[in-house]
């Protein structure tokens, strides 16, 4: 066994994980979310997709920076640990391996497997889809455990798969209901007035796109593995998430002009394949729609990807349960594989959760069943901001702009952040910190100062 990963990704395989990680579910699945939030205001609804790239942009520029200083094992834990100290960066890290990546994993499972459920007629609610998402889950491990290059170029080729459905809507579909005036309608027409206002419509859709938009930071868990990662990491992390901004309000508008925004919001998860049918005709539409499912399958891959690095990035800080083990990496694969099994086991606990807080009738979790997709938001986005507080007292030598107007702004857009969630998702916030809290003092017996020793 070894305990150090290999640089093995270029700088078009690190734009390609940054675009795909993020691009393939979210902006599908939380389409009608958005649009259902705002009553059907579409400029609204753009306002939200808009709103919420920006809050990304930001924050991947102000981490950008900090990448362009530390290289370690996990982007934003080696940012914490440099910035807060050791104890910091594993509180966080301990959070992003059994409450975020997880969650976020385990959703994306089920979403991959809820459009595969729309084409062949399934429920999405069903056991059939459910067992899809589970089998989904074991594949994406299988492949990032066994073959890490495999499942790189797996990213790279379903991002390329993935952009296909979106321009092809985004463009034609903008085209096509410009010459027929849906979107003119659609721009015009608001299907209803939301409870709470407008304030309160734009905070719920804005808190929908950043599960689309969420998972940027995920890249720079292979800083490690990524060739030249300083100056890699941070063209990745920017050119990436202006390519998703633009790509997504693109989609968001074309969306527009293959079906009305009632239609959208009365038909539920097969509100999209619709808008597509409309558009590309049946076999067409269909053919495209069968593209959305293999770019859920590519986000999910690398979100797979963060999860089965969690337990390792934990124990090469000798912390956590047993870190001689989970530091391991297999010599043929280059992978941790011990970390890799953990990674799966929690993730299909999520998935399972994800069921009984959401899907199952009756719901199994009663207040406790928060939506794991969007609800994380609050603390992940409330522990970036001691970081960019850190930054500004200690950055010394980074340029006036660099290290205060960044890093301020980027506070004022998690802070800004955090509070939308909380009027977005309410009383269901409170349970939420009441699960996170128990998550982080079942890590408490496991901090250790000491390093890891040579063996």
């Amino acid at each position: 066994m070894q305990s150090k990963l290999k640089e093995k990704y270029g700088l078009i395989t690190a734009i390609a994980m940054v675009v795909g990680i993020v691009i393939g579910s979210g902006v599908f699945f939380k389409a009608e979310k958005v649009l259902t939030a705002t009553g059907g205001n579409l400029p609204l609804g753009i306002t939200a997709w808009a709103l919420g790239g920006i809050i990304m942009v930001i924050c991947a520029y102000t981490f950008s920076i900090l990448a362009t200083r530390y290289s370690n094992v996990n982007g934003v834990v080696d940012y914490a640990e440099n910035m807060l100290g050791k104890r910091y960066g594993y509180y966080l890290n301990w959070y992003l391996t059994f409450l975020y990546y997880p969650a976020m994993t385990s959703v994306l499972a089920w979403v991959s497997a809820r459009y595969l459920g729309v084409i062949l007629g399934l429920d999405i609610t069903g056991g059939s889809v459910m067992v899809i998402a589970g089998l989904f889950l074991v594949l994406s491990f299988a492949m990032n455990a066994l073959s890490p290059v495999l499942a790189g170029k797996f990213q790279v080729s379903t991002t390329v798969i993935k952009l296909i459905p979106l321009l092809l809507m985004g463009v034609i579909g903008s085209i096509v209901g410009l010459s027929n005036g849906m979107i003119k309608e659609n721009f015009t027409t608001v299907v209803e007035v939301v409870e709470g206002g407008n304030i309160k419509a734009l905070f719920t859709a804005l808190i929908a796109t950043v599960f689309a938009y969420e998972g940027w930071i995920i890249a720079t868990s292979i800083n490690a593995e990524l060739k030249n990662a300083k100056r890699n990491l941070p063209i990745a992390l920017v050119v990436g998430t202006l390519i998703i901004v633009a790509v997504y309000i693109l989609y968001y508008i074309g969306l527009a002009g293959g079906i009305t925004n009632a239609e959208m919001m009365a038909g539920g998860e097969s509100g999209a394949k619709t808008a597509f049918t409309n558009i590309f005709g049946n076999i067409a539409g269909v053919g495209i729609f069968v593209l959305v499912v293999i770019s859920c399958l590519g986000t999910l891959n690398g979100l797979m990807l963060a999860s089965t690095r969690g337990m390792y990035s934990i124990a090469v800080r000798n912390c956590g349960l047993k870190p001689k083990l989970f530091r391991q990496v297999d010599k043929i694969s280059n992978m941790p594989v011990n970390s890799s099994v953990v990674g799966l086991v929690i993730c299909a606990f999520f998935l399972v959760y994800f069921y009984g807080a959401n899907l199952a009738d009756p719901l199994w979790f009663g207040k406790y069943g928060f939506d794991s997709s969007e609800i994380p938001i609050v603390t992940i986005y409330a522990m970036y901001v001691p970081i960019f507080i850190s930054m500004i007292i200690k950055e010394k030598s980074l340029s006036f702009f660099k290290r205060f107007i960044v890093p301020v702004v980027a506070m004022i857009a998690c802070i800004f952040m955090v509070y939308a969630a909380i009027i977005a998702h309410g009383m269901d916030t409170v349970y939420y910190l009441i699960v996170f809290a128990i998550v982080m003092v079942a890590a408490i017996p496991f901090y250790r100062k000491e390093e890891v020793s040579e063996e």
